[in-house]
């Protein structure tokens, strides 16, 4: 399960605070032009985020995230995996992901975070963080291996594993893993196991990479989310898990 369409971020509006924001349009070095939402803060605090959505690409949930960043001093960028095949204009409730799912690679991901991270940099952002959720947890622990000069990566509920077709995940690509990681993982995720998760861990120690690991026990996949009440002490945690991380790797 993903985030439902009538979910939100389990994140406190900031009162007052000053944020602008845009729909944009940005093209991939291969000619994607693929459609992404900025949020600026007023004052910049020369750090940003990209942020990678769940398996339905970009949508009102991860809008309202970017603005939450925002908020807090971090202009952030959230865009979507589905220029190649579904265009750039926005979609109803009813879009069909799975074909736009299944077309799209790892490497077209990547090539569209460059050139979401090449946009913030030419906005003054001199340190970038991914953060990404589910499909996007897997893809932003993912780019920290794909050479964007990255100041961290953080995951939620992210697949570590060889995918499906045997294609390399983080924990098979940790050697090349060039920021710290943040893993922030679902307890009673049933597609993501303890088993897994230690097997991630052991890779990022033995690549001698800075991180953290944290299991939310009970948690479902995708607990950070406002309608999960139950869940709230944990995604609050979550949160500030992810702010510290900002702040410490910040440079």
């Amino acid at each position: 399960m993903c985030f439902e369409l009538d979910s939100s971020p389990p994140v406190p509006v900031v009162s007052g605070a000053a944020v602008s924001h845009d729909d944009l349009v940005l093209e991939a070095r291969d000619g994607n032009r693929f459609a992404a939402f900025l949020a600026t803060p007023e004052e910049p605090s020369g750090t940003g985020v990209v942020i990678l959505p769940d398996v339905r690409g970009l949508y009102r949930f991860y809008e309202e995230l970017a603005l939450r960043f925002a908020e807090r001093g971090y202009t952030a960028l959230a865009f979507d995996y589905f220029g190649r095949t579904a265009g750039v204009e926005k979609r109803d409730d009813d879009f069909d992901r799975g074909p736009h799912v299944e077309a799209v690679t790892p490497e077209e991901i990547q090539q569209d975070v460059r050139a979401a991270v090449e946009h913030l940099r030419s906005l003054g952002v001199r340190s970038l963080f991914t953060v990404g959720f589910c499909m996007g947890g897997r893809h932003s622990w993912l780019a920290a291996a794909a050479g964007h000069g990255l100041a961290g990566a953080v995951g939620f509920y992210g697949r570590p594993g060889e995918s499906s077709d045997g294609k390399p995940g983080p924990e098979q690509l940790a050697a090349a893993i060039q920021a710290p990681i943040l893993a922030l993982q679902a307890g009673a995720d049933q597609n993501i196991t303890a088993d897994r998760n230690d097997a991630f861990e052991r890779a990022l120690t033995e690549a001698g990479l800075e991180h953290d690991l944290v299991v939310y026990e009970g948690a479902p996949h995708s607990f950070f989310d406002r309608k999960q009440d139950e869940f709230a002490a944990a995604s609050e945690d979550a949160w500030t898990r992810v702010l510290d991380f900002l702040e410490r790797h910040g440079r």
